[in-house]
């Protein structure tokens, strides 16, 4: 089995306390909210949890959810049809890394610690998918929590994420920082982290 590949992640999610996880990132809710005063169309990558896809389509955004394991689609169309909101969200199961993506074009392409053999490429896909005005949200792990499956790994900065992705003039960066949280770990365990945000805006026609 390849670290971050289809059956990785479906183990992930079988074993998984499936409550666990729901509610949606801070540092996610704290950046789209400061990009978007209205509602508009989304794509996730790697939904994972749904926490963040369900909080948008509480708002009213319609949301496409993707994520490789079917096991967390269930459990996000699960959740969408116990708030109703299963008008807004679409899940899709496709492999990002070797599969097309769902056209676009969307308002908002997001994704929160999501991972991918080829990511950048990825990213760089997925950001052809925006609408002039349109933004990427990109949150990664600035720090890694004691439980962490690599609890020694170095996390780039956010001008080296941004410039991994190499959008090139047509975007411009409207967040580049980093955010702490006191996070919960599966097994109940707390503990501060940071986070990486990176918001790109692509330049509206």
């Amino acid at each position: 089995m390849t670290k971050y590949d289809a059956e990785f992640w479906e183990q992930h999610y079988r074993t998984l306390d499936p409550t666990w996880g729901t509610s949606p990132n801070e540092a996610t809710v704290e950046t789209i909210t400061k990009l978007f005063t209205g509602v508009g169309t989304a794509l996730e990558l790697g939904a994972g949890y749904g926490g963040d896809a369900l909080w948008l389509a509480r708002r009213g955004w319609t949301v496409t959810a993707l994520d490789v394991a079917q096991t967390a689609l269930d459990r996000i169309a699960a959740h969408a049809a116990e708030h109703e909101v299963s008008d807004r969200v679409r899940t899709i199961r496709r492999d990002a890394a070797t599969q097309p993506l769902p056209d676009g074009p969307f308002d908002l392409v997001f994704g929160s610690f999501f991972y991918a053999p080829g990511r950048d490429d990825v990213w760089r896909r997925a950001a052809a998918t925006v609408k002039p005005g349109g933004a990427l949200v990109v949150v990664d792990h600035g720090s890694s929590a004691p439980w962490s499956w690599n609890p020694t790994h170095a996390h780039p900065t956010p001008e080296q994420v941004a410039g991994a992705l190499a959008l090139g003039p047509a975007w411009d960066a409207e967040i580049l920082g980093n955010r702490s949280r006191l996070a919960t770990g599966p097994g109940g365990q707390r503990a501060e982290v940071t986070d990486t945000i990176v918001a790109l805006r692509r330049k509206a026609a």
